[in-house]
């Protein structure tokens, strides 16, 4: 497409307004914002703008026919114990077949961390300050050692870390990995609108753009060639999760058993909600679908409503881990007539330039985001399955510098995963009343990265270690 085509492909849509400097921007500044420009699908901005800008847009969410999802209960709260055992030697002949992939959603910087860098590279371990990123890639090698498949990793980043997180790997040799089973590619980015539906720009040469959500992973895999080469090498199910939680069980075979046996298209985690107030999604039932209705959408009244035995009714939590099938990713990123996940609308404070051709960083939201979430894939998903998970075992994210969810708490978890798997093996651990060792110590993924391959590792040492300060078990 030529220069002057993309030009008036914008001023046609009436978006001619992101070109108002391009006469006066240096060679390399014009070809900057034509690139940019060529990412915009003008036809969905348009869209977008009539559906969820416009005065009068639909833009609250319907909860009608609400009701709590089913899931499929942990042994130890009354759920089948056979079924769960069916379901593991399942997920271990789908990883011997090598039918698994992981994929981290990785795009994030540390910025609420205080850290500056791609959030993957943060460290997180409490005796070897392992970043995030070599969690996650000796639980994939372990993973393939142990079940004779070297596993394909997956990885989206960001175009504001790409660069960064690829050289990352580059200098840490990927982890032991195989690099050609390591692949990195962009999240798609999405222009932000001013409050009248018009493109801002961020500079003169330069469209305000931001990822598109973590339900752009889906369009990401297609528009990558990932889909592609999951398909050449065998790979049908795909494994997602979030960059920030190193607890992840990321390779679970119980998990892909479920979504096998189940012949399900997504296959999904909760967690029981400590308390009524909680800040996570809700799996819900509506018209028949499968649905997650976040915590800001659902009114508090229904969020503390009770069952007959006082327990919370909307119960299970989301907590952004997932099996996909990668057909089913294929289509929802290809979308079509009723299959498309939707976006969302947030108002945000933008910087964006004024009239004057000024950058301004507003005190208010001046403009509109648009961003997808992946658990709007669900309603489409043939046979969805939602299976309980123990939150000591699965969550514990790192997002904010301190208090909850930050990196004290985050290790304190990983140090009590530890003691649990230690105290499994019969060897006693001192601790306080909430399970925390009074010394540090840790557990490689390489030696064990789940209860049954740490129990394994243990057998076989001879002597076994004393739990004491600064073990570390590699």
């Amino acid at each position: 497409m030529s220069d002057h085509s993309v030009i008036e492909r914008f001023r046609n849509a009436g978006q001619g307004q992101v070109f108002a400097y391009f006469d006066k921007l240096s060679a390399e500044g014009q070809k900057a914002l034509l690139a940019q420009a060529a990412e915009i699908d003008l036809a969905e901005i348009e869209r977008l703008n009539r559906t969820l800008v416009a005065a009068g847009a639909a833009t609250g969410v319907n909860l009608e026919g609400l009701a709590p999802a089913p899931y499929e209960r942990r042994p130890e709260n009354g759920g089948d114990a056979a079924r769960w055992a069916a379901a593991k030697q399942a997920g271990e002949a789908a990883l011997r077949a090598g039918r698994v992939a992981a994929f981290t959603v990785a795009g994030g910087q540390g910025t609420r961390l205080g850290y500056d860098g791609p959030k993957g590279t943060f460290a997180v371990t409490p005796l070897k300050q392992k970043p995030l990123f070599q969690v996650f890639a000796e639980k994939i090698l372990a993973a393939g050692k142990r079940y004779g498949k070297p596993l394909h990793w997956f990885i989206m980043t960001s175009h504001a870390n790409h660069e960064a997180t690829e050289a990352f790997f580059a200098e840490h040799k990927y982890f032991g990995l195989d690099r050609g089973h390591v692949h990195f590619f962009r999240q798609g980015r999405m222009p932000a609108v001013g409050f009248d539906g018009k493109i801002l720009l961020e500079a003169k040469d330069a469209l305000a753009l931001s990822p598109d959500g973590h339900g752009g992973s889906l369009r990401a895999l297609e528009r990558s060639g990932a889909l592609d080469l999951m398909q050449r090498e065998g790979v049908d199910i795909i494994s997602y999760f979030q960059v920030d939680n190193p607890l992840v069980r990321c390779i679970d075979p119980a998990f892909f058993g479920w979504h096998v046996l189940g012949k399900s298209e997504m296959t999904s985690k909760m967690v029981p909600k400590a308390y009524a107030e909680e800040k996570v999604g809700h799996f819900c039932t509506q018209g028949g679908r499968t649905v997650v209705v976040e915590y800001s959408d659902l009114p508090m009244a229904q969020q503390r409503e009770t069952d007959a035995t006082g327990a919370l009714r909307y119960l299970a939590g989301s907590i952004a881990i997932h099996v996909l099938d990668r057909e089913f990713v294929r289509r929802m990123a290809k979308g079509g007539e009723g299959v498309a996940l939707p976006f969302h609308r947030a108002d945000k404070k933008i910087p964006a330039l004024d009239a004057a051709g000024n950058l301004v960083k507003p005190e208010k939201a001046n403009g509109v985001k648009f961003e997808m979430f992946v658990f709007d894939a669900l309603p489409f998903a043939r046979n969805p399955v939602v299976i309980e998970t123990r939150r000591a075992d699965d969550f514990s994210p790192v997002k904010n510098a301190t208090g909850l969810d930050s990196p004290q708490t985050c290790r304190d978890d990983q140090l009590r995963q530890y003691v649990r798997w230690l105290r499994a093996q019969g060897v006693a651990v001192e601790t306080d009343a909430t399970g925390l060792p009074k010394e540090a110590m840790e557990v490689s993924p390489l030696f064990g990265y789940d209860e049954d391959s740490f129990a394994d590792a243990w057998a076989k040492l001879s002597p076994k270690p004393q739990a004491t300060a600064g073990l570390y078990l590699s």
